[in-house]
């Protein structure tokens, strides 16, 4: 999470529909945190998943590290066993 108890804060003004506010509010009251802090949770939660194209480049970089091992079981044999 990138907030910490000792961070200034900026007071910021956004627009929401009535339905989200309303929404927001029932999760206030639900959770017992402020409509700020759940703002400010779901913004921290926004920029700590990867991006779908940062996902994809690390899958990429990952395709096929496996191929040249030959210390591995064989994965299509034991599959065909698990499918019976």
């Amino acid at each position: 999470m990138y907030t910490s108890y000792n961070v200034y804060m900026v007071r910021t003004q956004v627009y929401i529909t009535e339905e989200e506010h309303s929404l927001l509010a029932q999760m206030a009251a639900e959770t017992g945190k402020s409509q700020s802090q759940l703002v400010r949770d779901a913004i921290d939660g926004m920029f700590a998943r990867p991006s779908i194209a940062k996902r994809q480049s690390i899958l990429s970089k990952a395709k096929g590290m496996w191929q040249d091992r030959t210390d591995l079981p064989d994965f299509r044999q034991l599959r065909k066993e698990w499918d019976r």
